[in-house]
């Protein structure tokens, strides 16, 4: 069984005086419990090769890797998961393509979110559920009321995304989610590791049903 409760995408742009490879590493080691490697600007090549140097260190630690988009990169380098969105290959023909496949599909409504489960995804992306810097089109914040809507209207894991920090870390764990999605906070922390272990404390303390402060 997946565990999406802390899953980190990447953004090469972001990291502190570190390479994305080192702060891939320091997250693993804080607590991330799956990657996602997004790469909107690399040619092809540069982005399967960096693909496969994530792939090794994620199978060595036993955390999944989901590649973003890119259903042929994910393939190549056997990574675990694709994530989609609307401009995407259709989720229907990827999982016809790769039935084995954790396919993950990015949703802001009700009717999106059932459409892709019957489609065939493992899990949602919803949001942004807060404003955000990191993706230039994802639109309003959809706020923590639709994110309790969506995941109450699914019966697959609703993962939140968008602006999620550790301030707001624990209105959005107690919308319902089965994991939070975050770029920003922890990629361009000046300690990915010790902010990846605050995330990991907050998400911990509520699954045990106890309150803590950021």
């Amino acid at each position: 069984m997946i565990d999406y409760s802390l899953y980190v995408i990447t953004d090469r742009d972001l990291p502190r005086n570190r390479t994305l490879i080192e702060v891939i590493e320091e997250v693993i080691q804080g607590g991330a419990t799956i990657i996602q490697l997004r790469e909107k600007n690399l040619p092809t090549r540069i982005f399967f090769e960096n693909a496969r140097t994530v792939r090794k260190i994620t199978k060595t630690t036993g955390i999944p890797l989901i590649i973003n988009d890119r259903l042929d990169i994910a393939l190549a380098v056997g990574a675990d998961g694709v994530h989609l969105g609307d401009e995407d290959l259709p989720l229907r023909y990827a999982r016809e393509i790769a039935p084995h496949f954790i396919i993950g599909y990015s949703a802001d409504s009700v009717h999106q979110a059932q459409k892709a489960e019957e489609d065939g995804a493992n899990y949602l992306g919803v949001g942004s559920v807060f404003p955000t810097q990191t993706k230039i089109d994802a639109g309003m914040a959809i706020g923590t009321k639709r994110l309790r809507e969506i995941k109450t209207a699914v019966s697959i894991p609703v993962i939140a995304i968008g602006g999620i920090t550790l301030e707001n870390l624990p209105e959005v764990i107690q919308s319902g989610v089965d994991g939070v999605a975050v770029v920003s906070a922890i990629v361009a922390a000046d300690s990915p590791f010790e902010t990846t272990k605050r995330f990991r404390y907050i998400i911990d303390t509520f699954r045990k049903g106890k309150t803590c402060q950021p």
